[in-house]
């Protein structure tokens, strides 16, 4: 497939076409809204429209999904209540807020568990087999609030006795895992950190472009990217949304909608899901004790 139109397609899956016939009476009151970034769009595949009118039908409320490009904005918009729920990353998660403004719905779960890992990649024809061998070189992150596509590798290299802001020549951020892989397959950087669930999915839909990387480091296990609601969701909703998520493993058109993602389904988790991306946090010396939606 076209590079241009599977992305093309990834940002469709937003949302931005029109609800069926059969949805319009619902009307605009009552919206749900749910944030996504770029981050998510672009890699989920062609399925979100699909998505939000499952969510529609099974909660009878009409869905809205909100995009954003960066993590930062959507946990700004969470902060000042003009999101309900967000697919957010497990960073910006375990940041603490003053006072908190979140909880934790539920976790993707991917291959048998919420988890997936931070992978390091560099060209195929590089000479790289591991990070180390990036030392001086241009490497490649996906967004700043990004657990496998910042806060791993910066882990990894200060678990190692590097100090992560010399280790490279120069860095960049792409804001987007798949384009992290195409910065890297053109060889605009040497090396970049992605998500193992996204670079599946590339193996997968863009096989001739995953094909001109190469995979040199893989990080432990993390808690999978969660679902967050706003603390001042009525239960009633945050109920509704909750048996609808996890529901959809027994559903025919939710399980046909989750292999159209390649999830098995969502389950709720506990928060310490996430404490390996907070011991990270610590590694990296990176932030974890900033208050209030201005700090993330």
């Amino acid at each position: 497939m076209d590079r241009r139109r599977f992305l093309g397609s990834l940002l469709i899956a937003a949302g931005v076409t029109g609800l069926p016939d059969r949805l319009s009476a619902l009307g605009q009151q009552g919206e749900l809204r749910i944030g996504l970034t770029a981050v998510v769009v672009r890699e989920y595949v062609r399925s979100f429209a699909q998505f939000r009118d499952y969510l529609i039908l099974r909660m009878g409320r009409p869905v809205r999904f909100v995009q954003r490009r960066t993590y930062a904005d959507i946990m700004d918009m969470l902060g000042r209540g003009e999101l309900d729920a967000a697919w957010i990353c497990g960073y910006p998660y375990v940041k603490a807020r003053d006072p908190e403004y979140l909880d934790l719905l539920v976790a993707p779960v991917y291959h048998g568990a919420p988890l997936y890992r931070s992978l390091v990649i560099v060209p195929a024809d590089s000479p790289a087999r591991r990070i180390e061998y990036l030392r001086g070189k241009v490497f490649a992150y996906s967004d700043p609030d990004s657990n496998s596509g910042y806060l791993a590798p910066r882990a990894m290299l200060a678990g190692a006795g590097y100090d992560p802001d010399r280790y490279f020549r120069f860095t960049f951020f792409t804001y987007s895992h798949v384009e992290t892989v195409v910065a890297v397959a053109d060889r605009m950087a040497d090396g970049g950190a992605v998500d193992s669930y996204v670079y599946n999915l590339l193996k997968k839909h863009e096989p001739d472009l995953a094909a001109r990387t190469r995979l040199i480091t893989s990080s432990r296990p993390f808690g999978f990217p969660p679902i967050v609601v706003h603390r001042n969701l009525p239960a009633e909703i945050r109920t509704r949304l909750l048996e609808a998520l996890v529901g959809m493993e027994n559903d025919p058109e939710g399980t046909a909608l989750l292999n159209r993602l390649d999830l098995d389904g969502f389950a709720e988790v506990a928060p310490a899901l996430y404490d390996t991306i907070r011991q990270n946090a610590r590694k990296a010396a990176l932030p974890l004790g900033q208050t209030g939606a201005d700090a993330l």
